[in-house]
């Protein structure tokens, strides 16, 4: 597979810096964590359960 930051170099499964290429793609990558580029989404609610129904006290 291709580095994920620079998609220039390949990667093989068992490189150390897997999956960048090296460290500076490693820490570019922390960085865009770091200042909130990523995100994790919030996981869906259970099937059937609307977000309003699950923060009313009844």
């Amino acid at each position: 597979m291709k580095c994920p930051i620079c998609k220039k170099k390949e990667v093989a499964l068992g490189d150390a810096e897997f999956p960048f290429c090296g460290e500076r793609c490693r820490t570019i990558d922390l960085g865009n964590w770091a200042s909130g580029k990523y995100v994790i989404s919030s996981p869906l609610p259970p099937e059937g359960l609307d977000v309003d129904e699950s923060d009313e006290d009844d």
